[in-house]
């Protein structure tokens, strides 16, 4: 692939109900020829705000799994890059011109690290972990993991400079109530029997999960 990698990007983002975060994210994907919006039966106004959009294209579908949704947002797509995104993310600038100076190489992605936000006040720090959100669409796939799911991919990551900003602008107590199911989930996922593939993050959680179990 020659020229510019940012031509050949479509950014991929699934939602359910992210009426309070949309416009943000798409905000900062004007550059985007085509954006693919998988939605999981939304009943705000997620739809509406997405159709406001000329190059969003709105795909529906039921909600089994974060990694089978993933994976059929990628069936949807014809560019050769994908950049996933969850409804809370806003790229920053310095991460979009980023993106227009990276040409071909030999890399199948790119990790992004992240500011994490509160109703847009960053914090001085966050253990939000670095994200693979930028790869080739052909070598990717999506398996579930804990409350959340990760991308498999084959071949050379490398790592963007600029960040993402996670911003959740939902309400609070929809928050503290995802928060609590998500932890029981990934509380279920550290406990079971080990897998040679966990990553040393995931093994030292599991140990402190397993002290806080004891």
């Amino acid at each position: 692939m020659e020229g510019e990698l940012i031509d050949n990007i479509t950014p991929l983002i699934i939602t359910y109900n992210e009426e309070a975060n949309l416009p943000r994210v798409l905000s900062k994907l004007s550059w985007a020829k085509r954006i693919v919006i998988i939605d999981s039966g939304s009943t705000d106004e997620t739809i509406q705000l997405a159709s406001r959009i000329p190059q969003v294209q709105v795909v529906r579908r039921t909600f089994d799994t974060f990694a089978q949704q993933c994976n059929y947002g990628l069936s949807q797509i014809t560019t050769d890059w994908v950049l996933s995104l969850d409804a809370d993310y806003v790229l920053s600038d310095a991460l979009v011109e980023e993106l227009r100076t990276i040409r071909s190489n030999d890399a199948v992605g790119y990790r992004a690290g992240f500011i994490y936000s509160i109703f847009g006040r960053s914090l001085k720090g966050t253990i939000y972990p670095p994200r693979v959100v930028l790869y080739r669409k052909d070598l990717a796939r999506y398996e579930d993991e804990g409350h959340g799911h990760r991308v498999r991919l084959a071949g050379a990551i490398e790592k963007l400079r600029q960040p993402i900003f996670h911003d959740d602008r939902k309400s609070l107590t929809r928050w503290f109530a995802s928060q609590q199911s998500y932890a029981i989930q990934e509380a279920d996922f550290l406990l079971a029997p080990g897998s040679p593939t966990m990553r040393w993050t995931d093994r030292m959680r599991r140990l402190a999960c397993s002290t806080a179990a004891g």
